[in-house]
């Protein structure tokens, strides 16, 4: 059964991904409310049907290439051979955008949690993404889910950036480790992890700057922080997550190269989905990168914050029209 087929049949499964269908309304009213225009206006299905398809897709900003790709794929699904009506392709598009996020692999969307201590990650990103935000609504959500979280200012050359992170890590109820504006990040990095030792705590969040002068400047101080904890905490860090702006679109795609390069990144979280009309950043980041979304932040609040589910993503996508053929 596909995703289209599965939505249609769980009413729980919809109630569930509420958060999406509400987070991503911008993206879906703006970008995909064209689809079900499209195929309500188009009866057949014929190249002019394709290239309207590729055009709503690319306005969606889920890229050139990774477009190309899944409108060739869907000209060539033997599903789409043996129907005429425009309308019955529906099911089809929503089942091969899953198709484009998993290529066929299961995607571990989860963080990577050290059973046996303590666990460190490591987040990257341009100035001005919400990076230092994230950290605090992330380890909200840990606490919350009974874990002992401590954070790190490592980004210790934006001016205030060190305030920011312990305001809001006030707002989380978690410590916060600092050191001097100016100052070493990976002496900030190492007292933290002595902390953490020493007063038992099991995850550490570790925030970086977001400087990129010049990708060498960057590598190297990455690669110094990694060394350190590496060094420190055996495995660490569990994970090293990226941060991208969703609004800033492709440009922030472009920013997130260097760091893609520069750093081993094993995850995704991308900000402001909620603001966005161009959504599908998600699905170019997975195409592009081969990296996977970890979380979504749909919203202001420290609580929200979401574990990427893809079913909900496509969900918050295509809504409006699972519910149109609900109701016919």
């Amino acid at each position: 059964m596909g995703l289209f087929s599965f939505f249609k049949r769980n009413k729980e499964k919809k109630e569930q991904l509420k958060k999406y269908e509400v987070g991503m309304e911008k993206t879906r009213k703006s970008t995909f409310s064209k689809l079900a225009h499209l195929f309500n206006k188009q009866n057949q299905i014929n190249d002019a049907l394709f290239d309207e398809l590729e055009e709503i897709f690319v306005m969606a900003d889920i890229g050139v290439d990774t477009v190309v790709e899944f409108v060739d794929q869907l000209r060539e699904d033997v599903r789409a051979k043996g129907i005429t009506d425009a309308k019955e392709l529906q099911p089809i598009v929503v089942d091969k955008m899953f198709d484009i996020y998993l290529k066929g692999e299961i995607v571990n969307s989860n963080l990577r949690f050290n059973k046996d201590g303590l666990s460190v990650f490591l987040f990257v990103g341009v100035n001005g993404v919400g990076k230092t935000t994230t950290i605090a609504k992330i380890a909200n959500k840990l606490k919350k889910e009974g874990h002992k979280v401590l954070l790190a200012a490592g980004d210790t050359f934006r001016a205030g950036a060190i305030e920011q992170l312990v305001i809001w890590g006030n707002r989380a109820g978690v410590e916060v480790v600092t050191g001097k504006e100016g100052a070493d990040p990976s002496s900030v990095i190492y007292e933290a992890i002595q902390v953490a030792k020493n007063k038992g705590y099991d995850v550490l969040l570790c925030d970086t700057a977001g400087r990129l002068q010049t990708k060498v400047n960057l590598m190297k101080e990455l690669e110094k922080m990694k060394k350190v904890i590496s060094r420190e905490v055996e495995g660490a860090p569990q994970d090293t997550l990226l941060v991208i702006d969703a609004t800033t679109g492709q440009n922030g795609l472009s920013q997130a190269k260097a760091f893609i390069e520069a750093t081993d990144v094993s995850g995704v979280v991308l900000t402001k989905l909620d603001g966005t009309a161009k959504g599908g950043i998600v699905l170019a980041i997975r195409d592009k990168y081969n990296i996977p979304i970890k979380f979504v932040c749909m919203g202001e609040k420290i609580d929200d914050i979401e574990y990427f589910d893809i079913e909900g993503y496509i969900y918050g996508l295509f809504s409006d029209i699972i519910k149109d053929e609900d109701n016919e």
